[in-house]
């Protein structure tokens, strides 16, 4: 893997850190949930109403006990996760209640929508999990509708998936799922096989939706995403170093309550941190300083010796256009070489994690086995440095035909999947752009898509549990 590229000396991360104490100490942070109100109190941290302040000893010592990587299992081994260090982990996006189709229009996410993009990350030799909510189906009543993203999630792939973060219960239910799934609750325990998204209320808050999930989690010992989106400019200061010093404030009273709640509890410190327009008002995540804020959260999170995670292929564009292919590539690549772990919204999302696109997704798809080929960097072995046939060949001659060329471009070379390298006359038969070509191929992949196979007895619990409690 390549260097990780940082833009923060040492000494501004320690500036960060001594800031975010000082907020966390003078300022402290609300908790709209007596249970966390409670850990806090036992703790020994000073609770006012539903503000809690922070020693620095207390926030510094609860933050040593995560561990700096874990495996997340999936119900195909061969598709484990280990979350930390210098692995990286590529996922669709997350929560978007819209579709942006192919001829511009935009309409509502549809269950067969979620179904798909589970396919197609199933498919991906790209993207390592297929998510959590993938996209938000608004034909699914409210109440039912974790227990069919869950149920999708399942039985369309073998891959890793997310656990729902929307309160307590359905937290609990996410747990009993993954339990029947995996042979039990004491299993999963052992070895994690759930990760869900924890997001704080900016700024310096956290709800009880939210801390009732993350608690439950950290009981049953799976691993918890804790993100801070701060809008610098409207939910956060208009300036960039105050704005990464909140956010760290949140994050790591986060990590503290997890710690508190269950010592050892697998987290990944989380930023979609960016920034309020100042014209339009509204969030903008294609930003030069949203990749700012990835590349200074993946070193952060070194700091404190935890995994980290971001946004991947952010933009602001209301279609798949130039725009939404630089902006992606931008932010992507920002996540991929500064040393993210766990990247979120790799594939599909449009106008600011407000759309999903099924041609979007395939682009993004492109990009991410882009990168990964990228951070490979070189091969320095004797066949890498290749000198023999560079002296056999000589000058002025070529390499086509020889035996080198036919061994080692498949190892060396990365196949294009969905770019167009073709001569102009052959492209020029159909003339079909970006978009087109990713319209053709995602429906090429889920037209020859088959779900690995789920146990029936499995399958048969999982379709009562989700029955009873729907």
């Amino acid at each position: 893997m390549l260097r990780k590229y940082d833009v923060l000396t040492e000494e501004q991360v320690t500036a960060i850190h001594d800031e975010t104490m000082k907020i966390l100490e003078e300022i402290g942070m609300e908790f709209e949930y007596e249970p966390a109100l409670e850990v806090f109190r036992a703790e020994g941290q000073k609770v006012e109403g539903n503000r809690v302040h922070f020693t620095r000893e207390f926030i510094e010592a609860k933050v040593k006990l995560a561990p700096s990587k874990f495996t997340l299992h999936a119900r195909n081994p061969e598709h484990n996760l280990v979350c930390g260090g210098d692995n990286i982990i590529y996922m669709p996006g997350y929560g978007a209640p819209f579709i942006h189709d192919v001829d511009g229009n935009r309409r509502k996410t549809t269950m067969q929508d979620y179904d798909n993009f589970v396919k197609l990350a199933g498919a991906s030799n790209n993207l390592h999990m297929t998510g959590g909510t993938v996209a938000e189906p608004q034909d699914i009543p409210d109440e039912v509708r974790h227990l069919k993203m869950l149920y999708s999630s399942i039985k369309n792939s073998d891959k890793c998936f997310m656990g729902s973060a929307e309160g307590r219960e359905r937290a609990e239910d996410s747990i009993e799922i993954a339990s029947i799934l995996f042979g039990g609750k004491d299993v999963i325990k052992e070895k994690p096989v759930l990760i869900s998204l924890i997001n704080s209320l900016t700024p310096l808050k956290y709800d009880g939706r939210m801390l009732g999930a993350m608690m439950a989690y950290a009981k049953a010992g799976q691993a918890v995403v804790i993100a801070s989106l701060v809008m610098a400019g409207s939910t956060g200061p208009a300036a960039l170093a105050g704005t990464l010093a909140l956010q760290n404030a949140e994050v790591l009273a986060g990590i503290a309550l997890a710690q508190s709640v269950n010592p050892g509890t697998p987290v990944v410190y989380g930023s979609t941190s960016a920034l309020s327009d100042m014209h339009s008002g509204s969030l903008s995540i294609g930003s030069p300083e949203c990749a700012l804020f990835i590349s200074a959260s993946a070193q952060l999170a070194r700091f404190y010796g935890v995994p980290s995670r971001s946004g991947g292929g952010l933009n602001d564009s209301k279609i798949v256009d130039a725009q939404a292919g630089y902006e992606s590539m931008m932010t992507l690549m920002a996540a991929s070489v500064t040393g993210i772990n766990f990247v979120l919204h790799t594939a599909g999302i449009l106008q600011y994690f407000m759309a999903m696109s099924y041609e979007k997704f395939i682009m993004d798809d492109e990009m991410a086995g882009m990168l990964l080929h990228y951070m490979k960097g070189f091969t320095f072995d004797e066949e890498g440095m290749a000198f023999d046939v560079i002296a056999k060949v000589g000058p002025g001659g070529h390499y086509l035909t020889q035996k080198h060329t036919r061994k080692n471009h498949k190892r060396e070379f990365r196949t294009a999947q969905l770019s167009d390298r073709t001569a102009f006359e052959s492209w020029s038969k159909e003339k079909l752009d970006a978009n087109q070509r990713a319209n053709r191929k995602w429906q090429e992949i889920l037209a020859n898509y088959v779900p690995p196979a789920l146990d029936e007895t499995i399958d048969r619990k999982l379709l009562e549990f989700i029955a009873k409690r729907a």
